[in-house]
């Protein structure tokens, strides 16, 4: 009876233990061309301190890594669209996902970096 017990719990407490959250990407469509929206991604996410783990510009794709603790990973994909650039960040901290609020301030600096800030 008392191992039908524990492995009751067990199944119980596996149960709660649901699939990890997919990062919500903060997305903004940028009148530059693509090539330089990537290089300025680049740019400024070293410039805050990451590591660019992966750049692949044929497919669009930035991965950014801080390595301080708990660990924050940036990953940043571009799409070339008839109105420029549509441009999508993700952020997540020691594996959980960030809001994608937070990433309003890189965005406002890339915005201005490449010319398009509101005056």
């Amino acid at each position: 009876m008392r191992g039908v017990l524990i492995v009751l719990l067990f199944g119980l407490l596996a149960g709660c233990a649901g699939a990890p959250q997919a990062p919500e990407p903060r997305e903004m469509t940028l009148q530059a061309a693509t090539d330089d929206t990537l290089r300025e991604v680049v740019g400024l996410l070293q410039e805050e301190g990451y590591v660019i783990r992966h750049a692949d510009a044929e497919l669009g794709r930035v991965e950014a890594v801080m390595a301080r603790w708990p660990g924050y990973r940036i990953l940043a994909t571009t799409v070339t669209d008839d109105d420029g650039t549509r441009l999508s960040l993700t952020a997540a901290r020691g594996g959980s996902p960030l809001p994608p609020h937070l990433l309003d301030p890189l965005l406002a600096e890339l915005q201005r970096r490449l010319g398009l800030a509101p005056r």
